[in-house]
């Protein structure tokens, strides 16, 4: 099986399964605090095309802005906010962008432009080689991410100095490993990943 038709069957099922429970955590969302249940943002594909990646929203609407980074208790994030990026709920819109084709299921990551002008340029285009992902080693290895960087005096650059290069070896190890099997790893690392928290 291809891996485009594989991510296609999933999200398909996966969207079917979930809308009951997609429903009332958009109302969830809109009850906790004034604003649409959805968040969208730029960032960058499959050979560096920009495209809108789908996030319930976690943060308030009028002091969310354009957010890059999010550093250990944000005061933005809504008291929904807190449980959904938990357990990466607020992720699970992105099987759309996977049915259109802008994501898969498995694979780096998309950052926001801003972040990828700092790849270097040959990590950058195998990186790009291929369609992002919602999930791949690096989310599960920095699903704390947040908190690594609220310890840091300068968030950002501990993020362009520490966090971006591992993440960025993760994505370079999953382009060159790829395979089908590769890809049910990961989901199963990733589902084992968020039965563990807390």
């Amino acid at each position: 099986m291809s891996k485009r038709l594989f991510d296609f069957l999933a999200a398909a099922a996966g969207l079917l399964l979930l809308v009951p429970l997609l429903a009332l955590i958009a109302v969830w969302i809109r009850c906790d605090s004034p604003g649409p249940a959805l968040y969208c943002q730029q960032r960058v594909g499959r050979g560096g095309a920009l495209f809108w990646i789908y996030k319930f929203r976690t943060m308030h609407h009028d002091r969310g802005g354009d957010a890059q980074l999010t550093v250990g208790r944000d005061q933005r994030i809504t008291r929904a906010g807190h449980f959904l990026r938990a357990y990466k709920i607020d992720e699970l819109p992105q099987l759309l962008n996977v049915l259109m084709g802008t994501m898969s299921l498995v694979g780096p990551r998309p950052e926001v432009p801003r972040y990828v002008a700092c790849y270097p340029e040959s990590v950058r285009r195998e990186v790009l080689s291929v369609a992002p992902g919602i999930t791949d080693w690096a989310s599960i290895e920095y699903r704390q991410e947040n908190a690594i960087l609220g310890a840091a005096s300068d968030p950002e650059q501990a993020y362009l100095d520490e966090v971006l290069p591992a993440k960025l070896a993760f994505y370079q190890r999953y382009v060159r490993e790829r395979s089908f099997w590769l890809d049910l790893r990961i989901i199963g690392g990733t589902l084992a990943a968020l039965a563990r928290t807390r």
